[in-house]
C-alpha cells in the first residue's frame, strides 16, 4: 500500500481575500462535529514515530503535517503510512512556522469533511491517552475551543514555567479573564472553519506566538474556552527531545504579540466585558 502522502499543490486552494475579523456575541452552532488530529513536525528527529504511533492508537484520523524537514525524522512516519491508512502526509517544501503548517492543515481538514481538529505536538511531551478525552469534550461543547492547561512535572524547565505565567496574565487581560488559562499549550482543540478565518486574516501566529493568537482571536470571535488539564513532560535531549524555541527571539515575539493584542482589548472593553458575562457558564 502506497503511503497516503499529499503535495501541497494538490490541495484545496487557498482562500482568497477573506473577510475582516467580525465580533460574534454568540458562539456558533456547528452540526455533529467530526474530529482529526493534526501534527505539524519541524525536525522532531527520533520521537516523531512513537508520537505519531501513539496519536493513531487513540485516534483513528492523524494528518501529519511535514514542514519543511530535513532531518530524515519523516521517513518514519511514511513506513507507518504505508500500514495505517488512516494516517495522511502532507508535505510543505519551506519551512512555514507550525501556526503556517497547522494552517495547511486545517484546510485540507476542511475539505475533507472535518469540523474540529486537535493541534498535537510532535516532540513526545502530550499525552496521547487525552486525544479521546479532549474530543468526548468537544463533542459536549462543539461550540467551543478546548483548550489543554498543562500540569507539569519536576522536568518542567524553571525558566518556561516562570515565561508562561506572565504570558497567562496578558492572556487573561487581554480576554479579561474570560476562561483562557493557558497561553501557549499546544495540546488543544479548535473549530477549524473559524481558525482559517482568524489565521488567514493576519499576518501573524506563524510561529511561536501561533497558540496565543489564535485562541485570543477566537475568543473575540465569540468561541468560548474550555479548560482541560492534561501533564506535559519535557523528554530530554539524550531521550531524543527536541525544541526549537529561542529564548530570545521567541520571547521578544511573544512580548510584540502581547502589546498588540492587549493595545486592542483596551479598545474593545466593553464588548469584552459583555462577552466575559457571555461565556460564564464555560468557566464554571
Amino acid at each position: 500500500m502506497e503511503p497516503a502522502t499529499i503535495n501541497l499543490a494538490s490541495v484545496v486552494p487557498r482562500r482568497g481575500n477573506l473577510p475582516q475579523l467580525e465580533l460574534a456575541m454568540e458562539p456558533p452552532k456547528p452540526s455533529a462535529p467530526h474530529h482529526c488530529v493534526i501534527i505539524p513536525s519541524y525536525n522532531s528527529g527520533a520521537l516523531l514515530q512513537p508520537t505519531l504511533r501513539a496519536a493513531l492508537l487513540h485516534w483513528p484520523h492523524v494528518l501529519l503535517v511535514v514542514d519543511g524537514s530535513d532531518d530524515g525524522s519523516d521517513s518514519s512516519a511514511e513506513a507507518i503510512a504505508e500500514g495505517e491508512a488512516s494516517l495522511q502526509i502532507l508535505r510543505l517544501t519551506q519551512n512555514q512556522g507550525k501556526g503556517g503548517a497547522v494552517l495547511e492543515g486545517l484546510r485540507l481538514a476542511l475539505s475533507q469533511g472535518f469540523t474540529h481538529a486537535i493541534i498535537f505536538d510532535s516532540d513526545g511531551q502530550h499525552e496521547s491517552a487525552d486525544i479521546p478525552k479532549m474530543i468526548a469534550a468537544s463533542n459536549k461543547y462543539p461550540e467551543a475551543m478546548i483548550l489543554g492547561v498543562p500540569i507539569f512535572g519536576e522536568d518542567a524547565p524553571t525558566l518556561r514555567v516562570i515565561g508562561r505565567q506572565a504570558g497567562n496574565w496578558w492572556t487573561n487581560f487581554e480576554t479579561l479573564w474570560g476562561g483562557i488559562e493557558d497561553s501557549l499549550f499546544g495540546f488543544r482543540l479548535y473549530p477549524i472553519e473559524e481558525s482559517i478565518a482568524v489565521l488567514s486574516s493576519i499576518r501573524s501566529g506563524k510561529r511561536f506566538d501561533f497558540e496565543t493568537q489564535l485562541a485570543v482571536r477566537l475568543y473575540w470571535r465569540g468561541i468560548p474556552a474550555v479548560s482541560f488539564p492534561s501533564r506535559v513532560t519535557y523528554p530530554q535531549k539524550q531521550e531524543g527531545g527536541v525544541s526549537h524555541f529561542k529564548y530570545i527571539r521567541d520571547n521578544m515575539l511573544l512580548i510584540y504579540t502581547h502589546l498588540g493584542l492587549s493595545f486592542r482589548a483596551v479598545l474593545m472593553l466593553p464588548y469584552l466585558l459583555r462577552l466575559r458575562n457571555t461565556n460564564k457558564a464555560y468557566r464554571e
